[in-house]
């Protein structure tokens, strides 16, 4: 009797289950002196845009008052800020590197939040301008428009109180009569008896300004345009 033998042939290692020949693996080597070229690149690129950014920029660091600032009062440095505006030969302002020349001075003209500061808003107080004075009168609530603020033109009217037998007089003894002037706003407080009156400081011409303050009655104030 005879005895077959089935031997079994190796797989040559370059070969796969479905037949075909393993081909070469490809591998991508990444550059770390590239990566590092590209980053340097990239913040060159942006200083350079930087740069370029401030020389086209025109604008100049001039003062601008931090806050509302009334008429006689001294400056401090917690007055004043820096702001950033387009240079302008025909615009009086105050360069930033000059605040110490305002520090200490006195403010001639009130000035609102964020007025640009000019070398002739200071020195003594010449506010009220000459033939000008400021009044305060008490507004009742109602009588003034919603919004109001200071440097807003308005007309004043004061309306003679009622006596008895209903008619109105004012204090030089005429009946119905409405006194009327235009002023300015300076500024604008609630009176201080929590009454809910306004008292509002205005501005006007001084002939206006004492016909209206002997005039006894309901002030009231309507808002100009413009």
């Amino acid at each position: 009797m005879s005895v077959s033998t089935v031997g079994t042939r190796p797989v040559p290692p370059n070969s796969r289950a479905g037949g075909a020949p393993a081909g070469p693996v490809l591998r991508r080597r990444i550059s770390t002196a590239r990566v590092l070229l590209g980053v340097a690149l990239v913040l060159g690129l942006a200083l350079v845009g930087v740069i370029v950014a401030e020389r086209v920029d025109t604008r100049v660091p001039v003062l601008a008052a931090a806050h509302a600032i009334g008429a006689g009062q001294t400056l401090t440095a917690a007055d004043v800020t820096v702001v950033r505006v387009a240079a302008d030969a025909g615009l009086a302002t105050v360069p930033a590197t000059q605040r110490s020349t305002v520090l200490g001075r006195v403010a001639a003209v009130p000035l609102a939040a964020g007025t640009l500061l000019a070398p002739n808003q200071f020195g003594g107080p010449v506010w009220p301008g000459s033939g000008e004075a400021v009044i305060a009168v008490p507004v009742k609530p109602g009588r003034l428009p919603a919004g109001l603020g200071a440097g807003a033109r308005v007309t004043v009217l004061v309306v003679p109180g009622a006596i008895p037998g209903g008619a109105a007089t004012t204090a030089e003894g005429g009946r119905n009569q409405v006194e009327q002037a235009t002023a300015t706003v300076v500024s604008i407080e609630a009176a201080a008896d929590q009454s809910g009156t306004t008292v509002v400081t205005l501005v006007l011409p001084a002939t206006d300004a004492t016909r209206l303050a002997a005039t006894a009655g309901d002030v009231a104030l309507v808002q100009l345009g413009g």
